[in-house]
């Protein structure tokens, strides 16, 4: 029977634990072997060597919407217009470059 050899956690790399739960890498500190990831529900935890290992974590595919427990706001990004009757979500140099 072969040993599947479970890799290195590579930072901003997608994976699923044993229970399903999907998460990514987000740091690896050498120095401490601390490894920090953070779930899609926008947990954040911090795992030694052993704790990888015993996750037996295998490589998935980031989800459609990697956005998701990140808190992001619209921030004009919604097409409104703004004061100038340009829309809100351009660029603010190419309104410099237009004066």
């Amino acid at each position: 029977m072969e040993r599947i050899k479970l890799g290195e956690p590579e930072i901003g790399g997608w994976y699923r634990d044993l229970e399903g739960r999907l998460f990514e890498v987000v740091a690896c500190d050498d120095h401490d072997g601390a490894i920090d990831i953070q779930h899609y529900d926008g947990t954040v935890e911090e795992l030694d060597a052993q704790d990888w290992l015993a996750l037996l974590a295998q490589p998935a595919e980031p989800p459609e919407d990697c956005s998701g427990a990140m808190d992001l706001e619209s921030d004009g990004l919604s097409g409104e217009f703004d004061g100038d009757g340009e829309p809100g979500w351009q660029d603010p140099l190419d309104r410099l470059d237009r004066m």
